[in-house]
């Protein structure tokens, strides 16, 4: 049992023998004390003042004298007006390191029959250009809620929609057509999203070109010139040549998305994330149509005089949203309500989360609300994962210019800048070629994952790579750093022949209760993680957690302790340490460096 477990069941108890009232232990959750009062845990007692008659102060102060009486984890306690500060027994921090070490998967909730199914959607790609820096945020947000949600005891299925159809994709295909000489992968050497990419960027070339010509040329509106282009009425054409399953155009649009899928793996393959399941626009956007044709006819939709067809939100305070234009085309709404069909379908769904930036947020309001008209029973509970947009110091991306952050580009940075930094601080002594590649991409790809998922994920946020490798202050390779430093210290005391013996009747230190304190709190941490969807709890818990642990290690000696208990409990608490950093970094989808 944990400490807060064992506090909050012996304030139940308290609470039943003082004032006759039943509570459910579970319900009380015992904080970290503030650093500015004495004690380690603090029970709110305010919930019980209106039965007992009494002040909180009196209520808290009796609470607190019950519990020094019949239960051993307190020893003191202290009251400030409705909070109950509790110092827990110096020698009882021991049995929580030894709980902590003898509990399997610590920290981490088991999934059973009976536990709740949550759908993850995260990355939604086009395949009209590669992945960028806005992509590695939603991707490394979606992986990481997917981990801290089963480690939360949910059964979690990952999926991905990838935008396969459209305009944009006709764009693309059109430029290779006109100006690609036959190009592939293969013969240029190029990832197949980036070689598509370029295509697409080239359109956007061309096209502006033509704009400015039409506009000189005829001495018309920039508008007026967009109604005259050639170009886009070609890609407009052959957007309707493949909503009518033209052969050539479909052969085409097959061949130039598996190129960009396969770049697509790579990418993700490097990121560290994958999916259980992907759906494509193009399978859902007809089953999304079926089902809004299906709400018309039940009066849940309406058609315009034009053959468009409309939902009526302004009862729920929205307006008039389209979701079938005039010609019978969908809107990405309807796409949106077409995989969540299939999705339903396909399993039972209990919650469903969409990682997708903020400038969406009133589409998945009326999302929301349209999948509950429809009659999915989670429709009215989706949850929006709406996150803040990430930039460089150079400002904002546009993808038609090829001013984007590749993925890719940014990826390989990150490791090159992670090998000179460790070669400058003079890390990779000793280490054949292999390991300092493996150690650089792990330093590297940490220092990226780390610097995006630490901060608040509803914040917008600024990117800068330098910073983030940084091998002191809150950053992934300052927290693999110190992973390593503990697992040398663990090897060298193996060496030496030093096992982790009985130490159950020391009496730890403040440094080293602190840091048995900030152990016992990852379930906690973990648990709130995934009630506010917010990995930067994880993170930024597992860059406090190797702080108290640098400031025990420079203050106390390990190895060189000469008593064999202390020894030992200083031995577990480096044990028990690592063991928590390399499972909360886990859960951010990092790896941490044995050796560094």
């Amino acid at each position: 049992m944990s400490i807060d477990q064992i506090i909050a069941e012996g304030t139940a108890k308290a609470v039943k023998a003082l004032y006759g009232i039943d509570v459910d232990a579970a319900s009380i959750v015992p904080q970290a004390t503030r650093k500015e009062f004495e004690g380690n845990l603090t029970i709110v007692v305010f919930p019980w003042v209106k039965a007992a008659r009494k002040a909180p102060e009196a209520v808290g102060a009796e609470i607190g004298a019950w519990l020094v009486e019949n239960e051993p984890a307190v020893a003191r306690f202290n009251t400030v007006k409705g909070f109950l500060n509790i110092v827990v027994e110096p020698t009882y921090w021991n049995k929580v390191l030894e709980h902590i070490a003898d509990t399997p998967d610590y920290g981490v909730e088991p999934v059973t029959d009976a536990s709740p199914l949550v759908m993850v959607e995260y990355s939604s790609p086009n395949t009209n250009k590669p992945l960028h820096l806005g992509h590695v945020r939603n991707n490394l947000l979606g992986y990481s809620l997917s981990r801290i949600l089963a480690a939360c005891g949910n059964k979690v299925v990952k999926t991905n929609i990838v935008n396969d159809r459209g305009i944009h994709i006709c764009k693309s295909m059109l430029a290779w057509q006109k100006w690609g000489d036959g190009a592939t992968p293969e013969s240029t050497g190029k990832k197949g999203d980036h070689l598509i990419g370029d295509f697409y960027v080239l359109f956007d070339k061309h096209y502006r070109a033509e704009l400015k010509e039409i506009a000189e040329r005829d001495g018309v509106s920039a508008e007026e010139a967009e109604k005259r282009s050639e170009l886009m009425a070609e890609a407009r054409d052959m957007l309707r040549r493949w909503e009518a399953g033209d052969p050539e155009v479909r052969a085409l649009w097959e061949r130039m998305n598996s190129w960009v899928y396969a770049g697509f793996d790579e990418t993700y393959k490097r990121l560290g994330v994958d999916f259980d399941k992907i759906y494509y626009e193009s399978q859902t956007y007809l089953e999304g149509k079926e089902k809004v044709l299906e709400g018309l006819e039940k009066g849940l939709m309406y058609r315009k005089e034009d053959g468009s067809v409309w939902a009526d939100l302004t009862a729920e305070g929205l307006d008039h949203k389209l979701l079938l234009r005039a010609d019978g085309t969908s809107v990405y709404m309807t796409q949106d309500i077409g995989t969540a069909k299939l999705r339903f379908r396909d399993f039972p769904i209990d919650r469903m989360i969409y990682v997708v930036g903020n400038e969406q947020n009133y589409h998945f309001q009326v999302l929301s609300l349209l999948l509950d008209r429809l009659g999915f029973k989670w429709g009215k509970d989706l949850v929006h994962f709406s996150y803040g947009m990430v930039e460089l110091p150079e400002g904002k991306m546009k993808s038609r210019e090829g001013t984007v952050v590749d993925a890719d580009d940014l990826m390989e940075e990150m490791v090159s800048g992670a090998r000179e930094v460790s070669r400058e601080m003079d890390k990779l002594q000793g280490l054949s070629e292999q390991e300092v590649a493996e150690i650089a991409e792990t330093v590297g790809m940490g220092a990226l994952k780390y610097f995006l998922l630490k901060v608040d994920p509803r914040k917008n946020m600024l990117f800068n790579p330098k910073e983030s490798i940084d091998f002191n202050g809150n950053t992934g390779p300052f927290i693999q750093y110190t992973y390593a430093r503990i697992r040398s210290v663990l090897r060298k005391a193996a060496e030496k022949g030093f096992a982790i013996g009985d130490y159950s009747k020391v009496t730890p230190n403040d440094k080293e209760i602190a840091l048995i304190q900030a152990l016992a709190d990852f379930p906690a941490t973990v648990r709130e993680a995934g009630r506010s969807f917010s990995p930067a709890l994880i993170a930024n818990y597992a860059y406090d957690l190797v702080k108290q642990y640098n400031q025990f290690y420079h203050d106390y000696t390990i190895l060189g302790e000469e008593d064999e208990a202390t020894r030992s409990l200083r031995l577990a608490l480096c044990d028990q340490t690592s063991r928590v950093v390399k499972t909360a970094m886990g859960l951010l989808g990092i790896n941490v460096p044995e050796r560094m």
